[in-house]
């Protein structure tokens, strides 16, 4: 190991030891104290001259996704997030079942390490910070190199709102000049990690040695069945597909619309601005954003751009104001790169035929392609299409007449806020929940006697013996 790189990783050890030391001086908090805490640090990010000031930055320095869209990306997010902590208790007592003699009380952590996309350096650093400071843990930020700047911005306001209720400002910190080897070291103190971003990443993540909470590939697909509101489905598809230009993992990469309504919702995609790509600009399209046949991630040169300038790059050209990029597919796989996931304002729009269980066989086809896990949803006002694809595909949400960007949850759903989204075991995680507060505490569980409850053979066992006896 040469000098300079055994002087890096010493620097995460002082990194981590300042974030023990100050975790130390809240680890007895009070719920009150820690509510204060949240709500400073919320108030530090949300305020609208932060916000913008840190919307401008990221898309200055990343050139990823818009500004106004990312202003409301960071004040959603985290308002969401802190609306959805109040009610969370993650001190002392938080649980009691008196008939099983159970009391559940959290603890901290510790010490947490959060990997940052270069996507999202501004809303993800504030919102797991949130929920690390909820569960009276420090957290340290391993921001993307090409999005640095942003990200040590957040956390310098963070750690003033810190200081502004008398905690120590070295719960919050974020690594200087990152590299491979000083994340690395960190993932390997640290008693936790939170990764968000690519699958290098998470996996990395998973490897370390530490437990890890990962997200998997995005790939969101969009089923729209005959019964569905086909204005909501439209504006819903082309909302989530706008905003930030796709950013979120959560938009939809693909639609699969029932035959008999598909020429209507195609209409109504483009009455919202779509573009509906010839086969010539679709191939133009295929070429720029996987220009090598082994290449199953898109072009970074596309990432969160507007269609726009998409479409001028693939070498055709498009309304200043055209909303999404729309591709019609038939099939899957390397060979069809436009069902994976695309990381832009590109949508991929399927048909299919016959019944409910056609539209779920594309759908799995699609995720196990990429996105295994991860979302998908549905329009229709036949619920038992809703509980079907629910009950046949390997994914952790299932959104029924709304935005698939609402996953992440939103006000008229109780999903819990995050930018955090796990895919279980399908996706290589080790939950399909969305990471919340109660991710980032311990439970002890203070276990009394009860009543003795029997276990009665003859009851467990009847059943089975009545079926199967000679």
């Amino acid at each position: 190991m040469s000098t300079d790189t055994k002087t890096e990783l010493d620097e995460i050890a002082i990194y981590v030891q300042k974030a023990r030391s100050a975790q130390k001086e809240i680890a007895d908090y009070t719920q009150d104290q820690v509510d204060e805490l949240v709500t400073a640090v919320c108030w530090a990010i949300v305020r609208q001259d932060r916000a913008e000031e840190l919307a401008k930055l990221a898309v200055d320095e990343g050139g990823f996704g818009n500004y106004n869209d990312k202003v409301s990306k960071i004040r959603n997010r985290c308002m969401g997030t802190l609306r959805d902590m109040q009610t969370v208790k993650t001190v002392g007592v938080v649980e009691e079942i008196p008939e099983k003699g159970l009391v559940k009380i959290a603890k901290p952590v510790g010490v947490i390490a959060a990997l940052i996309p270069t996507t999202g350096p501004d809303a993800t650093p504030p919102l797991k910070t949130l929920l690390a400071l909820k569960g009276r843990n420090a957290i340290i930020v391993a921001a993307h190199p090409r999005t640095q700047k942003t990200t040590e911005l957040t956390v310098k306001y963070m750690r003033e709102a810190c200081e502004q209720v008398g905690a120590p400002a070295d719960l919050v910190q974020v690594i200087e000049k990152p590299s491979l080897p000083k994340t690395q070291k960190l993932m390997q103190q640290a008693d936790l990690i939170v990764a968000t971003g690519g699958a290098a990443m998470v996996k990395a993540a998973y490897s370390s040695g530490t437990p890890a909470y990962g997200v998997g590939v995005g790939n969101s697909v969009h089923v729209i069945d005959e019964t569905a509101d086909l204005d909501d489905a439209a504006n819903t598809i082309v909302t989530a597909k706008k905003f930030d230009y796709a950013t979120s993992c959560l938009a939809d990469n693909s639609v699969v619309a029932h035959e008999s309504i598909y020429d209507d919702l195609s209409g109504r995609l483009k009455e919202l601005g779509a573009y509906l790509c010839s086969a010539d600009e679709k191939d133009k399209l295929r070429r720029l954003m996987w220009p090598t046949p082994e290449n199953h991630i898109p072009d970074v040169s596309v990432i969160a751009k507007s269609p726009a300038f998409i479409a001028k790059l693939a070498g055709f050209n498009v309304p200043e104001d055209c909303s999404c990029l729309v591709v019609e597919e038939n099939g899957v796989g390397p060979e069809h790169p436009f069902s994976g996931e695309k990381l832009s304002p590109v949508l991929a729009l399927y048909q299919y035929v016959g019944d409910i269980n056609n539209a779920i066989n594309q759908v799995n086809a699609i995720t196990d392609y990429q996105g295994h896990g991860h979302t998908c949803g549905i329009h229709t006002v036949n619920d038992d299409h809703a509980l079907a694809l629910a009950m046949q595909t390997k994914t952790g949400r299932v959104m029924v007449n709304q935005s698939l960007n609402e996953g992440a949850g939103s006000p008229r759903n109780g999903l819990p806020y995050t930018l955090s989204l796990s895919c279980g075991t399908w996706g290589g995680n080790i939950t399909t929940e969305n990471v919340n507060a109660r991710h980032m505490i311990n439970l002890t569980w203070v276990s009394r006697p009860i009543q003795p409850r029997p276990i009665d053979e003859k009851s467990l066992f009847e059943m089975h013996w009545q079926k199967h006896s000679r």
